[in-house]
């Protein structure tokens, strides 16, 4: 919250401004306190956009809109002036993260935690639509939660269903959020109820896979999956939930079930003033946020500018506010009745404390909490790899709770970078400067570490990265400071390349075509120069190409025809998947039916889907290994059973990481009672030695696994199947 400006009023009608909440096109919203002292959050409209007769209109619709919804799931209007020269809206202020925050930073809800919220969300809805209106914007940022539940914000574009309403907005104009509106929106057609119902179903599939339905990117993509793709529901394992959410999803508006309807279905109780019913991680969430919120803070000196009204000159500058009462469990309100000096002592731990049933005690009276980070890509083009990697390291930290006699309890804060580097130095800031995490898993991919290294490093953050072998990114951790702290618990994947030409030769290959697209970045290039080097330590025959990064995809049949054209009898590509895609159609046009291999990152699920057909028989080798190699086994029956899906590319080996770190966090809980720091979690994975399902675990003085295994997969099926580890030469 920002302090109030010199131009900003100190009141407005009967509410006292305590600061800024945040400010957007149309205006600013203001946290301030009521007369009766709860704190309210009050939405201004600019004045020059007041004088514009449809956005007072829009303005005006608002308030009367709110006022005609009567649920305890709806945030309510507490008081407004819709003709004032500044209109105004005062709300009552929830002091909680917004669903979209608390997913991105914990991950998915589990499926009972889903049912709750679409309960609720569902009678929220229903509350509107009873209203005569259709909210037209619900979104996982809409919907934020509070001590005592969720609520349903924003009526900023609610609009009446009637039609003799006159109609404020364009026929021609697309209005909501782009992934999370109805097909009906998306052609910018008249919408009615069942246009919330789509939109509630994808808020639902946010929040029990932590993607929007319908993926992200540019707003245009978004419009068009939304109209002609089906939703993707992934990794819900709740059949009975996924059917509910696809009838939600139905393209036709009469396919889907009324708001009512959905309630009804939903088979879960709603809550009764209490969040006991959302995962500890997020519980604690919404304690910290409304521990930290609800210490407003003391009334700043204003300047008023213009006239002053009613008792708008009466400017306090030392009176501090009272704390407001919260609704909710009996604690809560025995907390809140203590006053703000008890919130302020207590803050979010204080909160914390009262949350949970009256027979469940909180996880610090059960030992203390040690916090691990997991720096993933869980929506961005490595998502598959991200979200294996997740969902493993949390059935790591469920199996190591549901330990008898645990030292303390093991909690795991996740954060999703997309796939983009920018959004990857913020995620590293974010985790360093959580005091409660002390390592990382992470991140996916080579841009994202690259980006992230430093945040981490120069904290002394111990960062194991599961999936990012790149030689690149390892030089780059030597190169910083001391200690070291970056650990690379996986194969360097130059191993990997250079034993797909010695696997080539032994599969009969005499002459072989290798193709680097620089699309691949840094790795494809890593790889195609060390393929390069032991083809010529083989004697194997080499023709070699490079595709610029810039060639469109057009430009690979030519290239592919000339590699044919020499004669070659293998073939191995370095890239993107989807480019490996249209090499491997190129092939399939001319009938080679050499051994044909792609390096590991543009192997997976985006090239056989991308390639059909003409992906039969291609192979790869990888670092990670197969769900159904022997050692894994009990893994993979024990993650089915929790996902009721097979573990993806990169999971057997983020399990074996997690369980690593909770053996090192182990090893110093039994030397000291005190929480250990980062430096001497460090130190200690540089001194283990931990068998894993996967490896060994035991780094040398650059951070490096010393065991790791190379693993064949063949296309059969359209799928990569595991074919077996493969022997490193000269091992």
């Amino acid at each position: 919250m920002e302090r109030l400006h010199p131009s900003d009023p100190a009141h407005l009608g009967g509410n006292r401004l305590l600061g800024r909440l945040g400010a957007g096109g149309m205006g600013v919203v203001y946290l301030a306190r009521t007369r009766a002292g709860a704190p309210a959050a009050v939405k201004v409209i600019q004045p020059e956009y007041a004088e514009r007769p449809e956005f007072r209109a829009r303005f005006r619709r608002e308030a009367a809109s709110a006022r005609r919804v009567a649920s305890p799931w709806v945030v309510p209007v507490l008081d407004a002036d819709t003709e004032a020269d500044a209109p105004w809206l005062a709300t009552a202020f929830v002091p909680g993260p917004a669903l979209a925050e608390a997913v991105a930073a914990c991950g998915p809800l589990p499926g009972h935690g889903v049912r709750v919220l679409g309960k609720v969300l569902a009678r929220a809805v229903a509350a509107v639509h009873d209203a005569g209106l259709v909210h037209r914007d619900l979104k996982p940022g809409n919907v934020l939660l509070a001590l005592d539940g969720p609520r349903l914000i924003d009526f900023g574009i609610a609009r009446p269903t009637a039609a003799e309403e006159t109609e404020l907005t364009s026929d021609s104009m697309v209005v909501g959020t782009p992934g999370f509106l109805s097909p009906e929106q998306a052609r910018a057609q008249q919408v009615g109820p069942a246009s919330d119902v789509f939109s509630l179903g994808c808020v639902l599939a946010y929040a029990a896979t932590g993607r929007p339905p319908f993926g992200t990117g540019a707003a245009d993509a978004l419009l068009y999956r939304t109209v002609h793709d089906e939703p993707d529901l992934d990794g819900l394992a709740d059949e009975g939930l996924r059917a509910l959410l696809l009838r939600c999803l139905a393209k036709a508006p009469e396919g889907r079930p009324t708001a009512a309807g959905l309630d009804a279905e939903l088979d879960a109780d709603a809550p009764e003033g209490d969040i006991d019913w959302l995962p500890d991680a997020v519980v604690r969430m919404v304690a910290e946020r409304s521990a930290e919120m609800l210490q407003l803070p003391g009334v700043e000196p204003t300047e008023v500018t213009g006239t002053p009204s009613g008792d708008a000159a009466d400017v306090d500058t030392t009176v501090a506010p009272a704390a407001p009462a919260r609704p909710g469990r009996r604690r809560v309100l025995a907390l809140a009745g203590g006053g703000a000096a008890l919130l302020a002592a207590g803050g979010g731990a204080a909160l914390w404390a009262v949350l949970r049933d009256d027979g469940e005690p909180p996880a610090e009276t059960r030992g203390p909490r040690r916090t691990l980070g997991l720096h993933a890509d869980l929506t961005g083009p490595q998502k598959e790899a991200g979200a294996a990697q997740e969902r493993a390291a949390r059935l790591a930290v469920e199996q190591f709770n549901a330990r008898k006699g645990a030292p303390f309890t093991l909690e795991l804060t996740v954060a999703d970078d997309r796939g983009d580097p920018a959004r990857a130095l913020a995620v590293a800031r974010r985790l360093v400067g959580d005091r409660d995490v002390l390592a990382v898993l992470g991140p996916t991919g080579y841009a994202s570490t690259q980006a992230a290294l430093d945040a981490y490093d120069g904290a002394g953050m111990p960062l194991l990265t599961v999936s990012e072998g790149s030689y690149s990114a390892a030089q780059a951790a030597l190169a910083n400071a001391e200690p070291k702290a970056y650990f690379h618990a996986t194969a360097l994947s130059l191993r990997h390349a250079f034993t797909t030409v010695y696997v080539l030769l032994g599969q009969g290959a005499a002459n072989v075509g290798l193709l680097s697209d620089r699309a691949g970045g840094i790795r494809a290039f890593e790889h195609s120069t060390i393929a390069h080097k032991a083809a010529a330590g083989a004697e194997l025959g080499l023709y070699f190409r490079v595709v610029p990064a810039a060639a469109d995809a057009g430009a690979l049949g030519p290239v592919v025809a000339d590699i044919v054209d020499h004669g070659v009898d293998g073939f191995f590509y370095t890239g993107t998947p989807e480019r490996a895609a249209a090499v491997a159609r190129e092939l399939a046009k001319r009938g080679f039916d050499g051994p044909r291999f792609l390096d590991e990152p543009a192997a997976g699920g985006a090239f056989t889907a991308a390639a059909g057909a003409a992906a039969e028989g291609w192979q790869t080798l990888t670092p990670y290994t197969g769900a159904d190699a022997e050692p894994v086994r009990d893994f993979t029956a024990a993650y089915r059973k929790r996902f009721d899906a097979a573990p993806g590319p990169w999971a057997a080996e983020a399990y074996d990481v997690t369980r690593l770190l909770a053996d090192r966090l182990t090893a110093l809980a039994r030397r000291s009672r005190r929480r250990p720091t980062r430096e001497a979690l460090a130190a200690s994975l540089t001194a283990a030695r931990f068998k894993g399902l996967t490896a060994t675990y035991t780094f040398d003085e650059s951070g490096e696994i010393e065991q790791g295994k190379v693993h064949h997969y063949r296309v059969e099926d359209g799928r990569f199947g595991y074919v077996g580890p493969v022997t490193l030469p000269g091992s």
